[in-house]
Parts: C-alpha cells; structure tokens; sequence
C-alpha cells in the first residue's frame, strides 16, 4: 500500500462516504482512497477466519469482451484455457506479455459463448485494457467496463448463510468457481462463489447506484452471526495466510508462472499463447528460483524485500522477501519468497536479513491456511 495522498486526487468507490461514516482508517491503494481497516487488521481477519466479513472491492477492474473471436483473444493473451470453461464457470489465469510474464493476474467468467467478464487487479485496469486492445487481432469488442460495476466480497464460513437470507437464488448448488445471476435484496447481482481469503464465500458484481443500500443490508442480515466491515489490511493478510500471489510481490512482468508456482493454471498443451515459447524456454533450461513459503524460527518479522541467505555458506543472496508479516489466525510469523532452486525443499533453512542481523527461518509447504471443505 503506497503512502496516504490527497484524497482529491484520488479515484473513490460508490462507498467512499459510507466507510468514513462508519470511522474507516483510509489510504491510497493503488491510486484509490480505500479502508485499510476499521476494527482493526487483526480482529478483521480473525472474523473471517470464524465468522465473516465484508469487503469494498470496487477499485478492482472489470472488462468485458464480446463478440464471435472473444475467446480467441482470451485464449491468446492468458495462460490458463478458457476453451475448458463452461456457461457460469470463472477460472484464475495470468495476463502475459511476450517474455512469459505477468502483465497481471485475473479471474475470467464465461457469461455466453460470446462474452466474457475479467476481473483484473485495480492498479493495473487501464494497461490491462490497453493490452487487450494492442493484441486484439480478433476483432472483439473489448470494454473497460469497472465503472459499470460495484464490487463486494463477502467472506467467511458464515458468509454464503447470510447473503441467502437476503435472496431467493439458491447458492448451495454454486460450486467453487461457479456463478449465478440472481437478485439480493431485490437488486441484480452476479454472484461468484470466488475470493481472494483462502474462506468460503462469494463475490458480487452489480450497478454502483445499489451500493450504499446493499452493503447496509449485507451488515444488518449479518448482525446476528458477526459479520463486520473489513478493510484491505485484513484482505492482505488473509491472502498471505492462504499463500495467494498479489502483483507486483509474488508476481510481476519478469515472473513466469513456473517459478511463482502456478503451473497449475499454465496450460502449455492449449495452444499458442503470448509469452509460450519464452516459458518453454525457462522449463526446457531449468528453473534457478522459485517460490517458497517459510515461517521464522526466529522473533523478528521478515518484510518484503528482505534479503535471503543460505546459513550453509557465504554466498551472495540467495533470494528475497515477496510478502511478510504476522499470521493472526496461525499465530506465527510467516512470508513468502522467492530463493535458489537448492534451498526449495520443506525443512530448508534459510537467513533473513533484518536490519542488519540475520534470523533464522524455515521452508514450509504451501499454503500455510487451507480451510476443511464440508
């Protein structure tokens, strides 16, 4: 999260006015005033974890593609193949340039043959928009489409019991990855069982001018099982906690997918797509880092950016932080990081240095938080 800027400069959400009524800590994220917290980090993300929490996620950005070829220009530009995808399924995929990086990462929802909604990181909306049009050789309609839509996450094992007070659409049969229009609370709703917490629950898209009422009704319906407003510090450590990548940390545009570990979404068999050629080119040499997750045997608390030794000799770094911090939920102090294909394995130790010391941490699978599915 950058530094605090002056709020006029800054891009705001249909909710702005309604988080500084209920007292939200406000900061910059990416360019937009958002709540960072309101009841504090730690007891948001505990809430989460045991109950729910709803979240302001609008500053994420949305384009739509349409036309006949719209999947030849999803298929060219990502990673992942959307050919799989069924009426009402979303997948997790990566926006790639020609070097086999992330221009960013993104969930794509298949709402007709002909049409698809991408969620796309806030910061990065308008280059992304500008990489679909500079390769859309296609011929798709492709819009930028984020201030069509309000955006809420409400998250938590708890969660999808309470938006169903609300709304006559079924949500049980909705799978993970799934979505469903329906109405909440009388307003049209996309309803995605996805999320960005490592919990169950469900992101809604829908018109900004039902945003102040939807999310006071999401509140009061949630009262009773203790759902409570939650801002981007508790989303940051929930992800962390589930060991879900965030641009510009775990990935960037010199990042292939193999070294952060998503393979699972690189489909190398689909076809030609951007940047192919240049990961085959990493896999057929052999990776040199890789993403791990560790958790500190030491007190101090690794951040990103710190650099990582190998305690076994006095080499030059062997890597560095991508994400660190406090675990509320586990209790440990945990990170993320990218370190020397030798030093990958769970049990590896490894040095982190922190102002000036070094403490000691460990290689842990990831990810450290998986929630028991019922």
């Amino acid at each position: 999260m950058s530094a605090p800027g002056t709020t006029a400069t800054l891009r705001k959400t249909a909710l702005n006015a309604t988080h500084r009524s209920l007292g939200a800590k406000m900061v910059n994220f990416g360019g937009w005033d958002m709540p960072l917290e309101y009841s504090g980090i730690t007891a948001e993300h505990l809430a989460v974890r045991t109950a729910a929490g709803l979240f302001d996620v609008s500053h994420m950005g949305e384009i739509e593609l349409r036309g006949p070829r719209a999947l030849d220009l999803v298929q060219w530009v990502t990673c992942n193949n959307a050919s799989k995808l069924a009426i009402g399924q979303a997948q997790y995929s990566g926006l790639m340039n020609e070097r086999g990086g992330f221009v960013d990462d993104l969930l794509v929802h298949k709402l007709a043959d002909t049409r698809y909604l991408l969620c796309v990181n806030a910061s990065n909306q308008d280059r992304d928009f500008e990489h679909f049009l500079r390769h859309n050789r296609f011929g798709a309609e492709v819009e930028n489409a984020g201030p069509r839509y309000t955006q809420l996450a409400i998250q938590g094992p708890r969660a999808v019991g309470i938006v169903q007070r609300l709304s006559r659409l079924d949500l049980a049969p909705i799978r993970y990855y799934h979505f469903a229009f329906g109405q909440i609370a009388g307003i049209d709703c996309l309803v995605a069982r996805t999320g960005y917490t490592g919990e169950d629950g469900v992101e809604i898209y829908f018109s900004p001018e039902h945003s102040e009422r939807l999310w006071n009704d999401l509140l009061e319906a949630g009262k009773p099982d203790g759902l409570v407003p939650c801002g981007l510090g508790a989303r940051n450590t929930l992800r962390m906690e589930a060991a879900m990548c965030l641009y510009g940390h775990e990935i960037d545009d010199s990042t292939t997918p193999l070294e952060a570990g998503l393979a699972w979404i690189t489909k190398l068999d689909k076809g030609d797509f951007l940047g192919r050629d240049a990961i085959l080119r990493r896999q057929q040499a052999g990776l040199t880092r890789k993403l791990v997750g560790f958790e500190m045997i030491d007190r101090p608390i690794a951040r990103e950016n710190y650099r990582i030794f190998d305690p076994a000799g006095d080499a030059p770094p062997a890597g560095h932080v991508t994400s660190g911090g406090p675990a509320p939920f586990l209790k440990k102090n945990i990170g993320m990081a990218y370190v020397a294909i030798g030093l990958t394995e769970p049990g590896a130790e490894l040095e982190i240095e922190i102002r000036n010391n070094r403490a000691r941490a460990r290689v842990v699978p990831l990810p450290f938080y998986k929630r028991v599915r019922t």
